[in-house]
């Protein structure tokens, strides 16, 4: 295994946000050049290196108290479009805004949402079906979690009405119509680079169009947020063109969880994981598993082993460090994926071979113990994995809140 000294392209790649084209171009030109690691052979970069161009990443700024913020000054509506299960809105409840609705189209994350929390008017079905009017000017947030999805072009710059059939249209739509001072969308981080990054463009353009200056685009990495886990989200933020206040995303924390914090009682649960239902390999996985260490993945097993598991990948380039991965107890965990035992993406618990269950799926996503997931185990494990991790939705509440306090500070000066 790659030494903590070295890291391998795809480590580097995820550790400081970028491809592995981008790497690969940078080693060409000497911005960062990669070394041959000792003991393996392997192309590797050394962490000094990336400690040098990328200091911020090993020297986070400490976050501000959540005191700082402040309680919410009057009552905050929320509106929130493709809520999934609830990671986002649990969040925004933590941080004090209310959800006035919550619409989503899986009938089994909507039965999730009631469950939990009977009281949310939860608008099930497509969104297309729905009309947001009758919220105009009630709401102080509209919320959404878009797919990415790349639009037709109709001229020089994208307008509204071009990207009709479209789920951001729908998201833009609800916006338009309901006119709230800030709306806020998360996506995946390859919104970036998504059709040349003309995707990303044409929905600022969009957002412009309908009257809301976008905030610089951010990607927040979930570990800095109290959450135990490698997750990246993207988030846009509009603030409505006729108020003039400044929105701050908010700072990272100094402490990073790890998989023990989100599995055993300590600092972000009072309690270890509950017991609860969850996947299983098959014996002929399992008996492979069971040969990787803490930490490790593919390349700590004996070479025929490799081979035989891997394939033809075996013989390709990269990394691959996600495939017969085991998490360690000291890090945070990769990020969940919809399903816990993909074969491009393993997540096998340190101790026993096994993936992960459903609460243990939940707490790496910081979702509370007592939030329930209704539908098949695959169903469940399929919300979590959707989710925004609830800490991270805390957080962003939370530099909402700050914002529409100074807006309405601004509407009613002393």
């Amino acid at each position: 295994m790659v030494s903590k000294e070295y890291l391998s392209l795809s480590e580097a790649a995820e550790l400081i946000g970028k491809n592995k084209e981008t790497l690969r171009r940078w080693d060409r030109e000497g911005k960062l050049t990669a070394v041959r690691e000792p003991v393996s052979n392997y192309r590797v970069y050394k962490r000094t290196d990336i400690q040098t161009l990328f200091p911020e990443i090993f020297d986070i700024k400490v976050h501000e108290t959540e005191e700082d913020h402040g309680e919410p000054k009057k009552d905050y509506n929320v509106i929130e479009l493709f809520a999934g299960a609830g990671g986002l809105a649990i969040g925004l409840e933590k941080a004090g805004l209310k959800c006035l609705a919550l619409n989503e189209i899986d009938k089994f994350a909507c039965a999730t949402l009631r469950k939990n929390r009977p009281q949310w008017n939860v608008l099930e079905g497509d969104i297309k079906d729905f009309d947001f009017k009758e919220f105009k000017n009630k709401v102080e947030v509209v919320t959404g979690g878009f797919p990415c999805q790349a639009f037709s072009y109709a001229g020089k710059r994208l307008g509204f009405e071009d990207a009709r059939g479209t789920l951001f249209y729908e998201f833009a739509r609800v916006v338009k119509d309901v006119n709230p001072p800030v709306c806020i969308g998360e996506n995946v981080k390859g919104l970036l680079s998504h059709d040349g990054g003309k995707t990303l463009q044409g929905m600022i353009s969009i957002l412009d169009e309908i009257g809301y200056n976008v905030v610089p685009v951010k990607v927040l990495r979930a570990v800095n947020y109290n959450v135990p886990q490698k997750r990246e989200r993207l988030i846009l933020v509009g603030i409505r063109k006729d108020i003039n206040i400044p929105f701050e995303y908010p700072k990272p924390n100094q402490k990073i969880f790890t998989l023990k914090d989100a599995l055993k009682k300590g600092e972000l649960y009072d309690c270890d994981v509950p017991a609860s239902a969850g996947a299983k390999y098959p014996k002929s996985k399992k008996e492979v598993l069971d040969l990787v260490p803490p930490k490790g993945y593919w390349r700590d097993l004996p070479v025929e082993i490799q081979k035989e598991y891997m394939g033809g990948s075996f013989y390709l380039g990269g990394g691959k460090t996600g495939m017969a991965r085991r998490i360690g107890w000291d890090e945070p965990c990769l990020t969940l994926t919809c399903s816990p035992a993909q074969k491009q993406t393993e997540r096998c618990h340190p101790d026993e071979t096994r993936p992960f269950t459903v609460r243990e799926y939940a707490r790496v996503q910081t979702f509370p113990d007592d939030w329930q997931f209704e539908g098949s185990i695959a169903q469940q494990y399929k919300q979590i994995g959707n989710a925004v991790p609830v800490n991270l939705a805390k957080e962003i509440g939370l530099s909402v809140v700050k914002f529409l306090n100074n807006y309405y500070s601004s509407l009613n000066p002393k």
